[in-house]
């Protein structure tokens, strides 16, 4: 294993030196390339720039930016350094900014754009500590604005060209700092996005970034020059590591968003083999394959249907003659095979017909080579783990947290068991009751995980990293999981998010909501209920999708506005859920959805929704006092 992330960079340039390490677009939506040589070149001259600014070992740099070419040049740069930056996204709150710069301690920041560098500007009287910001964006002029309260601005080029002078005149300088750096050093404080209350600072070291770049391939097998399309928010953990594996393996990094219209004409431009995504994306991209078939003749609608439904019974039995079914139950696999067998044999020429009729198509935006999706951020819907793996499209889903950089589950891609990740590498894993007793498969319990991928700590705050730590370093991820017998493991929910009815009945909420979102016509439901006699939800509409059905069932309406209203629109609703959450489909009876309201706006991030697009119940319970007051009046 490398010793730190510099010293990786440094022997893979030296390995591939010709190899593409970004694909970036210019002004124009070309995509340029950046060799492994040259990008490490640009880390050197960076990095002596940020020398000549007085950046020294154990410094923090703040980096307030979204996904973009210099963003991974500034973070290798820092870190080579033996400093240690404190990203966050542009779509930050300025609360969010301030308390992160300030409690940090930042005394140097880099910004993405003018928007961001007034943003900061704001904030300076509560960030005293802050005396330079050096702003990302090429196209950025420093006569856009003036020295204000003794901030020093810069231009990112400018900094990069004078490191370029020094590192000529010193060509050592740099690699001198680089051989300092030890595992155990701080690679950055990535603050959590504050769903439940104060964000607080995660200490990542080299090594817990590291354990994964390790542990990563012994479960997807990336290969040098291998294309991944990068849309996440790389301030995030997950994008994070993705890009150290990327580097680790030799591959790509191609620079995209997630919105359709921009990432779906990326994937045919590039033709990528991997993509880190979070189910929201998959989601979305099912949700437009359907909303696009209901275009169609009611023939196509019916044939598309079918050839769905088959491939989906087909790829089951295959997974029951391959002995991938999760085992929450014990499974005899002679009959499995038994029951398997036959059907398998006589729908494989549907399946197949089906592929070439069908999923053909959908495959086809996706590139020729693409291998994978690695989704991480949230578990995979049922629904949606089943339509990609039955059209042939692999989602490898995965599972961490921020506290532990993050990775500590992930589905094999040689043995894909539905609904599970498997143990990350070099992971310990114990699924724990109420009294600290290991649970048996099938049943609920507490996540905690010990491994080289644990945080550091909570920055400033040894009191809470003690209560998420215990002394033998085992942390408590406040998750809910379940074994099979097989030694898989599923997320069944969050333990805080535990809603206790009036009765004493305790409800995960996070399988309902992820069933109302099956729905074609919900994009997000928040179910509510804490103390209450039962269950109620908030529903977020899919406007699009209530289009139309109001186009094809002859329902008139003058603006999308006007559709919640209309009394047809307020039986689909209830129809949609009374369906979804029904004991036919499993849930008992006080999990069932009494009442809901539809809101007539969608949820935004950094508003109702995390980075990581993650509901903020606290903030929801606030923004809706109203409306949840009358669900339960």
């Amino acid at each position: 294993m490398y010793e730190t992330i510099p010293k990786m960079l440094q022997e893979i340039q030296m390995k591939y030196p010709d190899t593409e390490l970004q694909l970036w677009k210019d002004s124009q939506g070309k995509f340029n390339p950046t060799l492994y040589k040259d990008f490490y070149q640009e880390v050197l001259a960076l990095a002596a720039g940020l020398i000549d600014l007085g950046v020294k070992r154990g410094d923090h740099i703040g980096l307030i930016s979204d996904n973009r070419r210099e963003w991974l040049i500034t973070d290798l740069a820092i870190l080579s350094l033996g400093a240690a930056d404190v990203p966050r996204g542009r779509d930050a709150m300025p609360y969010e900014v301030e308390f992160i710069l300030s409690f940090s301690e930042c005394r140097i920041a880099f910004a993405e754009n003018k928007e961001q560098l007034h943003k900061i500007l704001a904030l300076k009287k509560n960030i005293p500590l802050l005396e330079t910001i050096i702003i990302l964006d090429p196209k950025f002029t420093l006569s856009e604005s003036a020295k204000i309260s003794g901030i020093a601005i810069h231009k990112f080029q400018d900094i990069f060209e004078k490191g370029q002078v020094l590192h000529k005149d010193k060509p050592k300088l740099v690699e001198k700092e680089i051989e300092k750096g030890n595992s155990s050093d701080l690679a950055t404080l990535i603050f959590t996005s504050g769903t439940t209350g104060e964000p607080k600072g995660v200490m990542i070291s080299h090594m817990n970034f590291l354990h994964q770049v390790d542990g990563i391939p012994k479960v997807v097998k990336v290969m040098p020059a291998d294309r991944w399309l990068s849309v996440l928010p790389v301030w995030h953990s997950f994008e994070r590591i993705l890009q150290y594996v990327i580097i680790g393996s030799a591959a790509t990094i191609a620079y995209s968003k997630p919105i359709g219209k921009i990432m779906l004409p990326d994937f045919e431009a590039l033709n990528p083999s991997w993509m880190g995504s979070v189910p929201r994306i998959w989601e979305s991209i099912m949700a437009g394959v359907y909303q696009n078939v209901k275009k169609e003749s009611h023939l196509k609608q019916g044939i598309f249907k079918f050839f769905v439904s088959v491939a989906a019974f087909h790829k089951k039995l295959g997974d029951m003659i391959l002995n991938r079914m999760p085992q929450f139950r014990r499974r005899v696999y002679l009959f499995d095979l038994l029951i398997a067998i036959i059907p398998f044999i006589f729908l494989f020429p549907l399946k197949k017909l089906g592929g070439i009729l069908v999923f053909k198509k959908i495959k086809k935006k996706l590139g020729t080579n693409f291998k994978a999706g690695v989704s991480g951020g949230g578990s995979l819907p049922t629904n949606v783990d089943k339509f990609f793996s039955a059209i042939g499209i692999t989602l490898l889903d995965g599972y961490g947290l921020t506290e532990t950089s993050p990775v500590i589950g992930l589905r094999e891609m040689a043995h894909q068991v539905p609904s599970t990740v498997a143990v990350f590498p070099g992971t310990e894993i114990k699924i724990i009751d109420e009294q600290g007793n290991p649970v048996k498969p099938g049943k609920k319990g507490v996540i905690h995980v010990r491994g080289k991928q644990v945080m550091l700590g909570y920055y400033k705050r040894d009191d809470l990293t003690k209560q998420i730590i215990d002394k033998d370093g085992w942390l408590n991820t406040g998750d809910l999981g379940m074994w099979t017998h097989k030694g898989e493991y599923a997320i069944r929910g969050r333990e805080k998010d535990t809603i206790v009815l009036s009765g004493g009945e305790n409800v995960e909420p996070i399988p309902v909501e992820a069933r109302l979102r099956e729905s074609e016509y919900i994009d997000q439901a928040v179910v509510l209920g804490q103390d209450k006699k039962y269950l109620a939800a908030l529903i977020t509409p899919n406007k699009e999708q209530l289009e139309l059905f109001c186009e094809n069932n002859n329902i008139p309406y003058i603006s999308s506005e006007d559709i919640l209203g209309i009394i047809e629109v307020k039986e689909l609703f209830n129809s949609e859920i009374n369906d979804l959450i029904s004991t036919k489909n499993g849930f008992k009876s006080f999990e069932h959805i009494f009442r809901f309201t539809v809101l007539d706006t969608s949820f935004e991030v950094g508003k109702e929704l995390s980075a990581k697009q993650e509901v903020k119940r606290h903030t929801i319970q606030d923004l809706y006092k109203k409306q949840i007051k009358e669900l339960f009046s």
